[in-house]
């Protein structure tokens, strides 16, 4: 039998000017896009998918009821660089039992970015 879900491959972040969310999130993820179009611009972070998406028309609600979690080695490291780029404190760095940490910030365009400390999570 074959797996219906394979698992998590992109989250994608709505901005309103593609060209600073590109900037921002290129400093912030520390690498370039590998798909860099008006239309849509996707980094690739170990294998999974970021992308952006220029927002059309009026504002977007951004909601809190979903979140994606990147993975950390230093949850409180990157959370405060995160936050010297200009990045807003969603939710501080907590555990959540065991080793298990996580934490949260709005971008500046108020999209939610997931940080998680997961000692033992392991890709198959």
């Amino acid at each position: 039998m074959s797996k219906i879900m394979l698992g998590l491959r992109t989250t994608i972040y709505i901005v309103p000017n593609l060209s600073e969310a590109k900037d921002w999130y290129s400093n912030a993820f520390k690498v370039d896009p590998y798909f860099d179009e008006p239309f849509y611009v996707g980094f690739s972070i170990k294998g999974f998918e970021l992308g952006l998406l220029p927002e059309e028309g009026a504002s977007i609600p951004r909601g809190e009821n979903v979140l994606s979690y990147w993975g950390v080695a230093d949850i409180q490291q990157e959370f405060e660089r995160l936050l010297t780029l200009g990045a807003t404190q969603h939710e501080a760095p907590k555990n959540v039992g065991g080793e298990l940490m996580v934490a949260s910030v709005k971008d500046p365009w108020n999209n939610i970015i997931g940080l998680i400390y997961n000692p033992y999570f392991k890709i198959e």
